[in-house]
């Protein structure tokens, strides 16, 4: 997904892109609705965290029709999110995968465009569902004590911090997961998996009492 700033950033890249500079754009109205779409986004976040794939391997992933799939992979390469991995599949049978550059997406780009009021709604609202379920994937997963240990679902509620502070701690929170991403040319620990880190940090309403 892109990196979602409001105005703070969440770092979300392709396997490829891991500590290693990259080639960034911010996304516009155009390219904003040509992923606002829920199969468009589960198709990207697929290709991000599983690789490059064809539309009948995703097909199969997302329980959706070939033409479907494929359909929407060329309407993503036309906004620039993947594209077509050369030198491998047939001319019947396409490998797609994430362009290799982050994208950014800034909210308050479009807070005085009305016809990107919905796309951009559908987008936030499509992508914490995403992230939802990478939780609920997590939790409903056979994992071995080892890992169960390891993982953690945490919450802090008792902390009250200006906007400035709530940038700064994000900040922060970015740079220790960026110190603890390996280069993408590194060997993997022994037993190491891919481990997906959500950072989720807002400010609420503040109610009273009464």
């Amino acid at each position: 997904m892109p990196n979602h700033h409001e105005p703070t950033t969440t770092p979300n890249q392709a396997p490829s892109e891991q500590s290693s500079p990259t080639p960034s754009r911010r996304l516009d109205a155009r390219s904003l609705r040509g992923l606002a779409h829920p199969l468009r986004m589960r198709i990207f976040e697929l290709l991000t965290l599983d690789g490059p794939a064809t539309a009948t391997r995703l097909a199969a992933r997302l329980g959706e029709n070939t033409g479907t799939v494929s359909w929407h992979l060329r309407h993503l390469a036309e906004h620039g999110f993947i594209e077509e991995e050369s030198g491998r599949g047939t001319r019947r049978e396409r490998w797609w995968r994430r362009v290799g550059a982050s994208n950014d997406l800034y909210t308050a780009d479009f807070r005085d465009d009305p016809d990107s009021r919905g796309p951009l709604s559908l987008y936030l609202h499509e992508l914490v569902q995403l992230y939802f379920n990478r939780v609920t994937d997590y939790v409903n997963g056979d994992w071995d004590d080892t890992w169960r240990r390891a993982g953690t679902l945490a919450d802090w509620h008792d902390l009250r911090l200006s906007p400035e502070q709530l940038a700064a701690l994000n900040a922060e929170l970015s740079e220790v997961v960026a110190r603890h991403t390996p280069p993408p040319d590194a060997a993997p620990a022994p037993g190491a998996l891919p481990v997906v880190v959500q950072l989720q940090s807002f400010p609420r309403e503040e109610r009273g009492a009464g």
